[in-house]
């Protein structure tokens, strides 16, 4: 409890510089963009008018608003790719400050998590605007949707801790993982119903998939209008709580060797 205590008042001694590094993310990102952060509107928007030209034809007997059910399914899926992607590369990035000065490591991987988050909350601006131009109607259980946020962050934080440490040792990690994201893209039902799926295949998806726990959460919430049910709702927060757990430790583990491979 007393390590518990202390790494948060490290966390907040260090939340200025958290804050810095979230929004020079920000600012990289959209340098010299005219649109700037429209951007971040704009991209989950055409993406979704082009995949859904290509996939309503095949699924509209299936899926009741299907603009919604794809963008949904796609913001989600794009924060845990695009966030824990920057993790990975978080410290390797930032070897040349680790070397000057000590300045928690951690902190520089969390920034990344946290300014994708920033993003795909703008990125919710696309789903608002497909849901007006669909007549969607907004549910009250839509106020819980910052619940799903806080559990794909706190998941992708601990994912991002792991694949960074992992980076340090093993540079090939990026590589692998760009596999493994297009496979997860596939095996998780953003622009397809999972009743189409074998039904071992739709046990394999909702039991191992955790990214099936916070779309379905979303999905409910935003189309379905009602509040998930508890296997998923808890199911959601447990694989959160994992992965931070097995990110935290494998990178509290293996920190202190990093300045001899970075």
């Amino acid at each position: 409890m007393g390590l518990f205590r202390y790494r948060i008042k490290t966390l907040f001694k260090y939340k200025d510089l958290i804050k810095e590094l979230v929004g020079r993310d920000l600012k990289l990102k959209y340098r010299r963009s005219f649109l700037g952060y429209v951007w971040s509107i704009l991209n989950p928007l055409l993406i979704m008018i082009v995949m859904t030209l290509v996939f309503s034809a095949m699924f509209r007997h299936n899926i009741e608003n299907y603009p919604v059910y794809l963008l949904i399914g796609r913001i989600l899926f794009e924060f845990t790719t695009t966030s824990t992607n920057s993790a990975m590369k978080s410290v390797t990035g930032n070897a040349a400050l680790l070397k000057k000065t000590y300045v928690p490591k951690y902190i520089f991987t969390l920034a990344k998590v946290t300014s994708c988050m920033v993003d795909m909350v703008f990125s919710m601006g696309a789903l608002l605007i497909v849901m007006l131009a669909t007549r969607s109607p907004f549910h009250w259980e839509m106020v819980m949707l910052p619940l799903v946020i806080l559990q794909i962050y706190i998941f992708c934080c601990g994912l991002g801790f792991l694949l960074a440490q992992l980076n340090v040792f093993f540079r090939d990690i990026q590589y692998i993982y760009k596999a493994i994201t297009t496979a997860w893209m596939y095996l998780t039902p953003i622009f397809y119903p999972i009743e189409q799926l074998p039904v071992a295949i739709q046990f394999m998806i909702k039991v191992f998939n955790p990214l099936y726990y916070y779309v379905a959460q979303f999905r409910d919430m935003v189309l379905n209008g009602q509040i998930p049910g508890p296997r998923i709702f808890w199911g959601g927060w447990l694989w959160a709580f994992v992965m931070l757990v097995i990110g935290v430790w494998s990178f509290q583990r293996s920190k202190d060797k990093f300045i001899l491979y970075i």
